[in-house]
């Protein structure tokens, strides 16, 4: 019995020490910085983030411009956590963990290059309007056949999600991909992204464990589909997605140079490192294509004025009796199409926040120092809204006047696609993408919101959404579709 209350003191001894250590360790990094003056035990704010993301981070841009600091503090899962509202500080943050570092860095750049030259994108062009039609194709005749009945309004964002996933399939991938394995990437996939947002509990039985094991699968399956593209490159054959485009240069220095195809041990694992490539490619033009999609559709529908000036401007080079589809030429005539893509990234930038870690102490302010460790948050949703005329106007001419010109006036404050040498390498695709769609849609679509209280209000799926999903009821526009 003494032993037992002896050891049980010990235990209750080292809990107390380890809360109290926790909250000075909480206290001497947060500073000056506003944030909860004290936090649950290991814990601290995640039953608050991930209950509600929206409000959670809501607050914290509150307590960074309240306070005149332009940060916050709290605590994460034993982390400390940086919030940044300023876009000035955002630019000083530490290198963002999801990149790589130094010439690996530049190595990785320098590799990814060739997938998205402008011969490059005219490929994936056709690509994407053959998948962006068949799915309205699709909607127009669910929404057809609801209205034979009641009319019904349909959310778009997992219908965009579903046709923005099989455009990537077939963009990154296409070629090597069977019918069964684009079933197996697309449920892997969907696990992944039910799972990211889960409480990081590496168990079985718990979302999170089954998200990173989907991850594996997702990244052997891509890796396959680089072997496969290597081989078919090293006969001279065409490029026919954006794989190709890259195993199609290393092909080329392998045969310039005389060198014979790499040992299987070397190749499997470049092959791996392909797949990770892919994988984050997908990832990016996934999630964050079906929040701009969606957010364009919302914006479109509430600026009538834009929505016209959309239309006409498509109509003018482009009509679906053509019976031919959108030309990278075409699409460099719709200026004013492209300035509102700008306008709805900046308007509801899809990545919210930019994750980073402080892999050493880093002095952001002339008062304050990052801790080593710490997450830092940037708020790529705040900076979107500081420095530009009437911020929270969605105003596509901001990017189209001459005269404006406040892409270039507040460039710092536009960080939807990141900056400096880590600049996101996909952002002509994404733009490519969202105004082919938005061309196409309002060209063979008529559609109305289906406004209700909040339906605009931010949600966090991973990326940010409307909250009801963007319900729309649609109809018909065009006599006929261009053939596929």
């Amino acid at each position: 019995m003494v032993e037992l209350i002896m050891a049980t003191s010990f235990v209750v001894a080292a809990v107390v020490l380890y809360l109290v250590v926790e909250q000075l360790s909480y206290q001497r990094k947060k500073g000056p910085l506003p944030g909860p003056a004290l936090v649950v035990p290991f814990l601290g704010s995640v039953v608050q983030m991930v209950s509600n993301p929206t409000r959670f981070w809501e607050v914290k841009a509150a307590q960074s411009k309240e306070s005149g600091l332009g940060l916050a503090a709290d605590w994460l899962f034993g982390r400390f956590v940086v919030f940044i509202r300023d876009s000035e500080l955002s630019h000083r943050g530490p290198d963002n963990i999801i990149y790589k570092f130094g010439d690996e860095h530049k190595e990785v750049r320098r590799r990814i290059a060739p997938n998205f030259t402008v011969h490059a994108l005219s490929t994936y062009a056709t690509i994407q309007q053959r998948v962006i039609l068949a799915h309205l194709r699709r909607w127009l005749d669910q929404s057809e056949s609801a209205a034979a009945g009641k009319a019904t309004a349909m959310p778009l964002r997992v219908p965009i999600r579903d046709m923005n996933l099989e455009t990537s399939q077939t963009v990154f991938v296409g070629p090597y991909l069977t019918q069964e394995t684009r079933e197996i990437l697309s449920k892997d996939y969907s696990i992944f992204i039910g799972g990211i947002l889960a409480i990081p509990v590496d168990l079985p039985g718990f979302a999170f464990r089954r998200a990173r094991l989907a991850g594996v699968r997702l990244r052997r399956l891509l890796a396959d589909c680089a072997r496969q593209s290597k081989a078919r490159m090293r006969t001279g054959a065409k490029p026919e997605c954006l794989v190709d485009y890259g195993t199609q240069e290393a092909a080329k220095a392998e045969a310039e140079a005389g060198l014979p195809p790499p040992p299987a041990n070397t190749a499997a694992d470049d092959d791996e490192d392909v797949g990770a490539y892919l994988f984050d490619f997908l990832f990016a033009a996934q999630d964050t294509s079906t929040s701009s999609l969606c957010w364009a559709v919302s914006a479109l529908e509430t600026h009538p004025d834009v929505l016209a000036r959309v239309r006409a401007e498509v109509a003018a080079v482009w009509s679906p009796d053509s019976g031919d589809l959108i030309t990278a030429e075409m699409l460099q005539e719709m200026k004013y199409t492209q300035a509102v893509a700008l306008e709805v990234v900046r308007h509801r930038p899809p990545g919210a926040l930019a994750p980073h870690m402080a892999l050493q102490p880093f002095q952001l302010t002339d008062w304050y120092t990052v801790p080593k460790g710490a997450m830092v948050f940037p708020s790529v949703h705040e900076s979107s809204f500081q420095g530009f005329h009437l911020p929270d106007k969605f105003d596509p001419d901001r990017f189209f006047s001459e005269v404006r010109r406040e892409d270039v006036a507040y460039k710092r404050n536009f960080l939807a696609f990141g900056a400096g040498p880590h600049q996101c390498v996909g952002q002509r695709y994404a733009l490519y993408h969202l105004t082919l769609f938005m061309a196409l849609f309002v060209t063979v679509a008529d559609f109305r919101r289906d406004r209700t209280e909040g339906c605009d209000d931010l949600l966090y799926v991973p990326t940010v959404v409307p909250r009801d999903g963007c319900a729309v009821y649609l109809k018909q526009r065009c006599a006929t579709f261009t053939s596929l």
